[in-house]
């Protein structure tokens, strides 16, 4: 009996947002990661400016080749000690990336309108910078350095290794969405988290993103 894989994998792959219309919606609404009380004594730490993301080859790192299709479960940074569960997230009714529950500090989420981590093109992983007992799970993300490391563990039991080559911060106002969201054509990896200024008014300005690509995979 002929297997529904590939079928199931189409209607998977058709069911996803194209980027460029997707990248216009979620400029908006990844700013929204907008619970973040933004009032303690010291901020959370922004990107350096010698961070800044390279341009990327247009191509899979050499012997590591893109998984299939499988939900994220947990992501571990190790550079600032980030060890969280993942869970799917999707658009709330307003059309803006539906965030985790901003009452679990220690919760992060994978957008499921994109890849899968370690699929070939660009996962998306978000969650809180703080909530109004403290920080939370990306609080750090803006101090992370090229180099560093991001580890998704997937459903399938395998880990996608990801190596950092840019942390950026961007204005919500201004952000660039084909370039953050747009497929490189390996397996890609953004963290996002807000940032930038802060004010009671509107919430934080920007949204720190790290970029990173496959470098290898485990299990």
């Amino acid at each position: 009996m002929p297997s529904s894989q590939p079928a199931e994998e189409e209607q998977r792959q058709s069911k996803r947002a194209p980027w460029g219309v997707m990248a216009l919606v979620l400029l908006t609404g990844l700013a929204l990661i907008r619970n973040g009380s933004g009032e303690f004594d010291v901020g959370p730490p922004q990107p350096a400016s010698a961070a800044a993301a390279d341009q990327a080859p247009d191509k899979a790192v050499k012997g590591v080749a893109p998984l299939t299709f499988s939900p994220a479960d947990r992501i571990q940074i190790k550079g600032i000690r980030v060890d969280a569960p993942v869970m799917p997230v999707g658009l709330d009714m307003e059309g803006w990336v539906d965030a985790p529950p901003p009452q679990d500090p220690n919760l992060a989420g994978w957008f499921t309108g994109a890849v899968s981590p370690g699929e070939k093109g660009t996962a998306v992983i978000v969650g809180h910078v703080d909530n109004q007992q403290g920080p939370a799970v990306f609080y750090g993300l803006g101090s992370l350095k090229k180099g560093n490391r991001v580890e998704v563990l997937r459903s399938d039991r395998k880990t996608a290794v990801f190596e950092i080559y840019g942390i950026d911060v961007f204005e919500k106002n201004n952000f660039p969405g084909d370039r953050v969201y747009g497929d490189k054509g390996a397996p890609e990896l953004r963290v996002i988290t807000c940032g930038g200024g802060f004010s009671k008014q509107a919430g934080y300005n920007g949204n720190v993103v790290v970029f990173a690509r496959l470098v290898d995979v485990r299990g």
